[in-house]
């Protein structure tokens, strides 16, 4: 007769058994699951960036994180993982005004906003935008491509945007350059044809240490969780917003809900629509880069796609304080568009 194995010594757990009671707690079912804690979070983001879960265990559990929806502490567990495992900014690295993630995978137009980014940076504000490669097939351009066209090219590690920053007011800097285990789970995505809590986390990374982060949500019910998620992970200014896509791009043509975080105080602010009544088709049109660097040189007219590059700077100006109204942002973000230098 087999003989029980007996229990193992209380230091040779492996790393899947390690991992087994993270999957345990979002599984359990009705009445007996719950959320994990923020250490917990913490504790199972650093088993999987280190890579030593199971495949079977890493998407059950991202599968159940999926299904449960995360909340607030868990993703902000995530962010310390990563930030834990991150390499250290380079000492003297300069000061960034504001961290500008881009996470969605594919843009269903162009995105405006890499013009809001270049106009703020064309005015003194330091911008450090990270994000995924995405997908550019039957697609807009991605942030990155968008971005090179301007002449903005991708860095290649985070001492290279630190050095950059030192000479250049915006800088990209690609999520696999600075967090290679992360872009490897953004790679799951086909497996699952679903979204996984990779994608909420990324953007509060905040890999350069900017001051102010902003970021936009695919929906609405999405905001305060990330505003929640940047007040945990100690972020002094930050403002959420439902933008085009998941990006930060505000919609023109309809009022934008703003939630903030100022040193701990939540807010809210009410921004209105810039378009109302104007009947020009922005979202239909080609998936053309150079159509950007036509909106700034005056060559293409679009109102709506120019109310957004100017809508979206105005959001930035406020939340860094250089505005004290929303009119007022509004107003200036406007003038610098009228103002704004040549391209190159």
């Amino acid at each position: 007769m087999d003989q029980p194995m007996p229990n193992p010594p209380p230091n040779s757990m492996t790393d899947t058994d390690a991992f087994a009671p993270f999957v345990r707690i979002l599984g359990r079912g009705p009445g007996k699951s719950r959320a994990l804690t923020r250490d917990e979070a913490r504790d199972a983001m650093t088993l999987i960036l280190e890579d030593r879960v199971a495949p079977e265990q890493l998407g059950a559990f991202l599968m159940l994180m999926r299904y449960r929806r995360e909340t607030a502490e868990e993703l902000a567990g995530f962010v310390e993982a990563a930030r834990a495992l991150s390499p250290p900014l380079p000492e003297g690295a300069p000061d960034v005004d504001l961290d500008w993630p881009s996470y969605a995978d594919r843009h269903k137009q162009l995105p405006w906003f890499v013009l809001s980014a270049l106009l703020l940076a064309k005015n003194g504000v330091t911008i450090a935008m990270h994000g995924i490669a995405g997908q550019e097939e039957d697609c807009a351009p991605t942030t990155r491509a968008a971005l090179a066209h301007l002449g903005v090219t991708p860095c290649a590690s985070l001492e290279d945007a630190a050095a950059r920053l030192a000479r250049e007011p915006l800088v990209y800097l690609p999520l696999e350059n600075f967090a290679p285990q992360l872009e490897a789970l953004f790679a799951l995505r086909p497996l699952f044809s679903l979204r996984s809590p990779v994608n909420s986390f990324a953007r509060a990374l905040n890999p350069l240490g900017a001051r102010a982060h902003m970021t936009g949500v695919f929906h609405p019910d999405f905001r305060d969780l990330h505003r929640d998620t940047s007040r945990l992970t100690g972020q002094a200014c930050a403002g959420v917003f439902k933008g085009g896509g998941g990006e930060a791009q505000r919609n023109p043509l309809k009022p934008c809900l703003v939630v903030t975080v100022h040193d701990g105080v939540d807010g809210e602010e009410e921004w209105p629509a810039l378009a109302q009544g104007k009947a020009y088709d922005w979202r239909g049109e080609a998936y053309d880069a150079a159509r950007l660097s036509a909106l700034w040189k005056g060559e293409l007219e679009n109102p709506v796609a120019t109310a957004a590059v100017t809508g979206s700077a105005a959001l930035a100006l406020k939340l860094l304080g250089r505005a004290k109204t929303v009119s007022e942002a509004d107003a200036m973000a406007q003038r610098m568009w009228a103002e704004r230098p040549p391209l190159h």
